[in-house]
Order: structure tokens, then C-alpha cells, then sequence
């Protein structure tokens, strides 16, 4: 595999409008992050992906954009973008922004001169359908936060237009050239600013099945799931590759893609040394138990399945690529609220569980890219009634549940469970009103709990989950291990061993071997060899004797092999 700029750094994703705001509006902002640079560097980041701040309505939280040469003032302005770039890259932090080029807004120009003259240019520019009075739709999609992927075109009684997300949300028709002309002109842009690259929205979407057509519903609204049409969809890596072609290769741009549906055979072609991508992440663990029925059908997620996800991602990828290794993102609950088992975090190991999730998931192959709040081990939040919810897709998730029999305290306990409020509530900095996030009304309620969990009280406390975080990030620069941390082959020790989650990090100048007691009970582990050193240990003591390791619950440690 060839060696790349990026490979030893440790990531972060930074979700701007819950990070730190700093004109008391109760929204983030840039010069928040600015303020913070420091601090990430300090964590031991090198790269910064920056959920949207372009122009937007905000009606998918910056995911529908209205204009991708502006910044959205309630985020700042161009200068405070320019800056951010610039003090980042001097403290060798790379800026990433991201890139959403499936959908725009419906408040874009492009859609705007659409909507005026659906025959013209700019009607070319999207998916445009005739339907007659008392016509079906033109196929039976189910957008991603629910009701049909089709919606009356505005000012066109006769014309409906496409879009897999929100209404709000107009999908781009990529098989359009001048349509992808304007994008890699305006990626271009953005990359002769400074920026390192781009973490690129659901992508796969930009290859439609055509022409439209129905395929078996699978919920008794008569609709299906976008997944069928993804399926039979062929051809979006020759859009990918001339996209690649035509701006990132220039640059030697680091970017990261959404891919939820890649087939075995494609993956080099998305992440091998010649891939479309840097990399991609890695979304075997966020995916399990999901199944058509939705949030409320979802089984918890065991021990056993995150370690058997996990192998196999590693196992897929041994000989391509690096994926990108996370347990939670802006689109996902709290890691340590899904993965560990239910009241871990409020029982007398919760500080060792969260250590053990983030360790073991960091050690594996790959970039590790943390999202903010993880380093502290920020939880999933609480709301009573779906009025107090903002994430969309969370309040058709509840319409879902109901629709299946549920009452609304089950309804909203899969809510509580599953939405992406959860990982949207403002940053703990510390135990101060709001948390420290804001002098006005923060835009989403602070998780309650941020008078224990925060980052003030962390950043003092040798045994925090912060402190843990940072061994792990100087582990990854660490010259003595950095070879097997970064490039060293994963294999799966013991991995019949229940509730065990092992691997070596081999390479030719030292072997490492992770361990993790994915339980709230003791465990002996059968050492393969004496081990030279402990090079990391979430609890205090290590005890081995006579080739066993005596794991105490949720102990986790990365043992340096002789």
C-alpha cells in the first residue's frame, strides 16, 4: 500500500452549530472553533472535518445547501473560514469540509430557475418527472426520513421532482455533464483555498436505477427502501473516478466517503492506492440489527456482533486500503449509550467501559476518527415527547413505531434510543450554565448530566476518559510503536472467546496485542507468549501470572509481545 500524508494522523469530526458558540446566540460558530484549536492539538488531532457551514435553510441541518460559495452567517463569514484554514494548517491540522453534492436545497438558484422554466437548462439540473391527475408516482422510494422520494414541483400542478432525503433536499441528476461540470468547478475552489479535502455525503445516491421504476414494498405504506434501487444501480464509480480525476488527484486531497453499499469486487476501486477515495468509513457496526421495520425493531447490539463486525471490516480491507474506524458520527446515537450494554454508563465501571470502547475501536487498522464529545464520553440524551425533538428523521422514526402498535412511551423510547439529537446536544466543556457552550439559549438543550461529564473536570483527573484518549492519539506518534499502530496487519486473537475482543497489531519491528473484557465480570486470557511491557492500561493494575492475563470487568490493555 502506498504511504500517505495522512495515515499516522488521528481524526475529528466537528458538528460546528453544537460545538462552542462565541457571539451568544445559542448556535456555533467558527471562531468557536478557531478558540479551539489549541485544544485539538492538545487531543492530538491532525485532521478536522467540519460538518456544513455553507448558506443554508438549515432544513437538514446544513445537509441541504443554498449556496456552496458562502458561508451561512449564522457560522461566521468567508474571513472566519479563511482564518480557520490557515491557524489549522500552522498548527499541522488539516481542514476538511464537508461535501454534499447529491441534493442541494430547493432555496439554491439552480432549483429556483427550475421551478421557473422546467424545460430550460436548469431543468436538466434535477430529476423532473411528469404526473397526471390521479397517476401514480413515477416509482414507490421511500425517502430516507419517510413519505415518497417525489414531491410536487412548486408552481407545477403537473410536474413532481426527486428527492431521497428531505423535500427540502432536490437531487442533483448526475447524469447531466454540465450538472457535474459546476461541482468539480466549485470543489476546485474550495481546495485552492487550503483545505485538505472533503468528507463526501452519501455518494452512492448519485447513480439512479433508471429508468424509475417500483420494486416490492416492504411496510404497509406500499413503499420500499432507496437500498433496492442502490442495489440494482450500476455505474457510479465512472462518475466517481472522473470526479477524482478532475480535482482531488490534483491536489493529493485527503477525502473520506459515505459508503454504505459498496460491492466486494468495487472496494479497491474506492479505496485501493488508485481508489476514487482516501479512504472510506467503516459502518459494519453502526449498521447492525437494522432491518426495514425501523428504530423500534432494532435488537441491542452484543459484545459478540461488534466484535465479529469489526474482524470482518478488517479482514476486507487487509490487502486495499485503510477505512476509517468510528463508533458514533452526527447521524448516529452516543457510542458508549449503543455499544455497551444498557446501564453500564451509570454503573461503577462506566469510566472503564468507555475506555475499553474507544480503545478497542482505536487500535484497529485504519484512521481513527473521533466525533466531538467522544473523548469525554459524552451519552445519549433524554426527551419526554416527540415535541421536544429535532432530528427528523427521529420524529418520522416515532410515526413509524406507532404505525406499528406502539404507544408513544415505547415510541419514544426507540427515539431516545436511536436519535441523532443524541450526538447534537452542545459540547460539555464544563459544569458551568449550558456547559460552557453558550452565554444565550443553546439551539438544542445540553444533555443534563454536563455537571459530571465535562471537559473542565476531565482534563485534571489522570484516570478521565480524556486523559485515555490522549494515550491513545500519542500511542499512534509514539516512534517506538507508531509502525504497528498505523500499518501493522490485524489478527483476531481468541476470537471464540466470549465476550473477548483480541487482536494483534503485527509488524516487523514489534508486535502489539489489544485486549478488551467486553464485560462487567472477570476473565482469564490465555497469553500466546510472555509479553515484553504493558504499553497501555485503563485500570490501574495489570495482573499477570503464569501466561494469564486475570482482566479484571472492562479492562482493557495493549501489551507490547517479546
Amino acid at each position: 500500500m502506498e504511504r500517505k500524508w495522512w495515515h499516522g494522523r488521528t481524526a475529528y469530526q466537528i458538528y460546528p452549530k453544537s460545538f462552542l458558540d462565541t457571539n451568544g446566540d445559542g448556535i456555533g460558530d467558527l471562531r468557536g472553533v478557531i478558540s479551539k484549536l489549541d485544544y485539538l492539538r492538545e487531543l492530538g488531532i491532525g485532521l478536522i472535518w467540519l460538518s456544513p457551514v455553507y448558506a443554508s435553510p438549515l432544513a437538514d441541518q446544513g445537509y441541504d445547501i443554498s449556496d456552496y460559495y458562502r458561508i451561512d452567517p449564522r457560522f461566521g463569514t468567508m474571513d472566519d473560514m479563511d482564518e480557520l484554514i490557515r491557524e489549522a494548517k500552522r498548527r499541522d491540522i488539516g481542514v476538511v469540509m464537508d461535501l454534499v453534492v447529491n441534493h442541494c436545497s430547493d432555496e439554491h438558484e439552480w432549483f429556483r430557475k427550475a421551478c421557473e422554466d422546467p424545460a430550460g437548462k436548469y431543468g436538466q439540473y434535477f430529476y423532473i418527472r411528469e404526473r397526471k391527475p390521479g397517476e401514480a408516482l413515477p416509482c414507490n422510494w421511500r425517502s430516507y426520513f419517510g413519505g415518497p422520494v417525489w414531491s410536487p414541483l412548486p408552481g407545477h400542478d403537473n410536474l413532481v421532482y426527486l428527492h431521497l432525503f428531505h423535500r427540502k433536499q432536490p437531487d442533483l441528476n448526475w447524469e447531466n455533464p454540465e450538472v457535474r461540470r459546476e461541482i468539480y468547478t466549485m470543489i476546485n475552489w474550495w481546495l485552492d483555498k487550503g483545505l485538505a479535502g472533503f468528507r463526501i455525503d452519501a455518494i452512492i445516491n448519485i447513480k439512479k436505477a433508471l429508468p424509475f421504476r417500483d420494486y416490492p414494498a416492504d411496510r404497509d405504506d406500499g413503499m420500499c427502501s432507496v437500498d433496492n434501487m442502490l442495489f440494482a444501480a450500476r455505474g457510479v464509480l465512472d462518475f466517481l473516478d472522473e470526479m477524482a480525476n478532475e480535482t482531488f488527484r490534483k491536489y493529493d486531497a485527503f477525502t473520506v466517503g459515505e459508503v454504505f453499499n459498496e460491492r466486494p469486487e468495487e472496494l479497491p476501486l474506492f479505496i485501493g492506492d488508485s481508489g476514487c477515495f482516501s479512504t472510506m468509513f467503516d459502518f459494519a457496526e453502526t449498521v447492525l440489527n437494522q432491518g426495514p421495520e425501523g428504530w423500534h425493531a432494532q435488537a441491542p447490539i452484543t459484545p459478540e456482533q461488534y466484535k465479529a463486525a469489526c474482524f470482518r471490516s478488517q479482514a476486507k480491507t487487509r490487502d486495499t486500503g485503510f477505512l476509517c474506524n468510528i463508533i458514533e458520527n452526527h447521524d448516529e446515537p452516543r457510542g458508549v449509550s449503543r455499544y455497551l450494554p444498557a446501564g453500564t454508563c451509570t454503573g461503577p465501571y462506566a469510566m472503564a467501559a468507555k475506555k475499553l470502547l474507544g480503545g478497542l475501536n482505536f487500535m484497529l487498522r485504519g484512521l481513527p476518527f473521533l466525533y466531538q464529545g467522544q473523548e469525554i464520553g459524552m451519552e445519549n440524551t433524554h426527551c419526554e415527547r416527540i415535541e421536544e425533538v429535532d432530528d427528523i428523521s427521529a420524529r418520522d422514526q416515532y410515526r413509524v413505531a406507532l404505525a406499528a402498535g406502539l404507544s408513544a412511551r415505547e415510541a419514544m423510547e426507540s427515539v431516545n434510543r436511536f436519535s441523532r439529537d443524541n450526538a447534537r446536544t452542545p459540547f460539555q466543556w464544563d459544569a458551568s450554565a449550558n456547559a460552557g457552550f453558550t452565554s444565550g439559549t443553546p439551539w438544542l438543550p445540553v444533555n443534563p448530566n454536563y455537571r459530571e461529564i465535562n471537559l473542565e473536570a476531565q482534563r485534571s483527573d489522570p484516570d478521565s476518559v480524556w486523559n485515555f484518549y490522549r494515550a491513545l492519539t500519542a500511542l499512534r506518534e509514539n516512534p517506538e510503536y507508531r509502525e504497528a499502530v498505523v500499518y501493522g496487519e490485524t489478527k483476531p486473537y481468541l476470537p471464540g472467546q466470549k465476550n473477548l475482543m483480541a487482536y494483534f497489531r503485527r509488524a516487523p519491528s514489534n508486535v502489539l496485542l489489544v485486549i478488551g473484557n467486553f464485560q462487567d465480570a472477570p476473565q482469564k486470557v490465555r497469553l500466546p507468549h510472555a509479553a515484553k511491557t504493558v504499553v497501555l492500561n485503563n485500570l490501574r493494575e495489570c495482573v499477570i501470572k503464569n501466561g494469564v492475563l486475570y482482566a479484571r470487568p472492562w479492562q482493557f490493555v495493549v501489551l507490547a509481545m517479546k
